[in-house]
């Protein structure tokens, strides 16, 4: 599977695609891949805000519950809960129909401390040796 150019990720396998002032957030086909068999997730309600770095949501899945982390500081503006319904989703197309959040960013600046797909592909490359 091919990941978007245009996307920032975390260590924690989390990805930003960013547009103007507002930001989709999503988790990686890596981490969709280790999760395995999902059976909930928990996203924050439309309104709320996020914190870069701190937890959003949850996503569960037969073997663990799994924090799921803010790339970015923002306001929840849309919600993908189509998702919440069919986690299936997120093993066709995690980096499309698959995005959880869509937020309005607060500090755009804050993009500057993800890695690109180059640095997250290293982190892949050191977590599996």
């Amino acid at each position: 599977m091919t990941r978007p150019n245009s996307l920032k990720y975390m260590k924690t396998h989390e990805w930003a695609r960013l547009d103007g002032d507002f930001a989709w957030i999503g988790i990686t086909d890596y981490a969709v891949q280790h999760l395995s068999d999902l059976v909930f997730l928990d996203l924050p309600e439309v309104g709320s805000d996020i914190m870069q770095n701190e937890p959003f949501g949850e996503i569960e899945s037969v073997k663990a519950v799994s924090d799921l982390y803010a790339p970015l500081t923002g306001e929840v503006v849309e919600r993908n809960d189509r998702l919440m319904e069919e986690l299936d989703i997120l093993k066709r197309d995690p980096f499309g129909e698959g995005w959880m959040l869509k937020i309005r960013m607060e500090k755009k600046s804050e993009a500057n401390q993800l890695m690109d797909e180059a640095g997250y592909k290293k982190t892949l490359d050191s977590d599996n040796h």
